[in-house]
């Protein structure tokens, strides 16, 4: 009998590679997420698909007769207010673990986040064991790291639970970190900060599907630990932005912005626009600027040594591939 396994947000980019790789491996996969058009890609790679908000189809109902939780769904952005973010990755996630308990699952992944790191310094070489800063740029940053520790903690024997940060996600269903570098590459005009010399290492969503799949595979030996994910290769942002201007076919002017204008002006607006009607996103704000203008690069020793990791694509080139699309999009 093929392993059952629940994927939650499976209508994200992730959750849509996640499904066909746990199909590819012979699981059985019940997918939810909101979104008709994705449902509807879903139900045809041989899903269960099931349309709704998680809250509303009720944590007990979707973990029902489930071996495997494959914890998705999140609000991801570097821009929200703090209650969706706390319903959305922390109350949410309680509520997942405890019917997956209640259902006797064995297992719990849950997709965390590297941006629990995230902060104003470069940091080369990340591991698991690098400590995060005291004070987390947004919300995001701040209810990933909450919600992480619940699932670690949840971790026993029969119930494992396994948490895992893969890092800048490109593929050809990217909705959040591509379309808005792309959104500034068209425009002409592309700020730099330090020079654009801070590495980015971003990660191919199919080298990221993987990884999630051999958390349950290995779930006795990564039991109650988290474990990062990147694709191994890092590129100065100056670079990429080229590179993406090369891929568009568009022309991009960079620009020269002092650092310490970067600081006041990310912090300005972020406490600005949260007093504004409607409290728009910023262009700029704090966690953009840790993203644009310091280096975050991560050791692969654990996913190595834990899952048998080892990025088997170019996250980069992938970027170049879908770039032409997600930006017409």
């Amino acid at each position: 009998m093929s392993r059952r396994a629940l994927v939650t947000g499976a209508t994200g980019g992730l959750g849509l590679a996640l499904t066909q790789a746990l199909l590819d491996a012979g699981y059985t996969v019940r997918a939810t997420g909101r979104s008709p058009a994705a449902i509807d890609r879903l139900a045809a790679l041989g899903a269960e698909a099931v349309a709704g908000d998680l809250f509303d189809l009720g944590p007990d109902a979707v973990c029902q007769d489930i071996d495997v939780v494959f914890h998705a769904a999140a609000l991801s952005s570097p821009w929200g207010p703090d209650l969706a973010f706390q319903r959305a990755n922390v109350d949410l996630t309680a509520a997942l673990l405890r019917a997956a308990r209640k259902a006797r699952a064995e297992a719990f992944v849950f997709v965390s986040s590297p941006s629990v790191y995230a902060r104003w310094a470069d940091q080369t070489d990340i591991t698991e064991d690098t400590p995060w800063p005291a004070r987390p740029l947004n919300a995001y940053a701040r209810t990933k790291g909450e919600a992480e520790a619940l699932v670690l903690a949840a971790d026993a024997p029969g119930f494992r639970t396994v948490a895992i940060r893969p890092r800048a996600l490109v593929g050809p269903d990217d909705a959040v970190l591509l379309p808005r570098i792309l959104r500034l590459v068209r425009r002409g005009r592309f700020p730099l900060f330090r020079e654009g010399r801070a590495l980015v290492e971003m990660t191919d969503v199919r080298d990221a599907a993987r990884a999630l799949v051999l958390a349950d595979i290995h779930r006795e030996a990564a039991g109650g630990q988290a474990v990062n994910i990147a694709g191994g290769r890092s590129t100065p942002v100056a670079g990429l932005v080229g590179r993406l201007a090369q891929a568009l076919g568009t022309e991009v002017r960079t620009l020269s912005v002092p650092l310490v204008l970067g600081q006041v002006l990310s912090v300005g607006a972020d406490t600005l626009c949260r007093v504004l009607p409607g409290r728009p996103e910023p262009v700029l704000t704090p966690y953009t600027l840790s993203t644009l203008a310091w280096s975050q690069t991560f050791d692969l020793t654990r996913a190595r040594r834990l899952l048998d990791y080892v990025p088997e694509y170019d996250a980069v080139e992938t970027a170049m591939a879908v770039a032409p699309r997600l930006a017409g999009s």
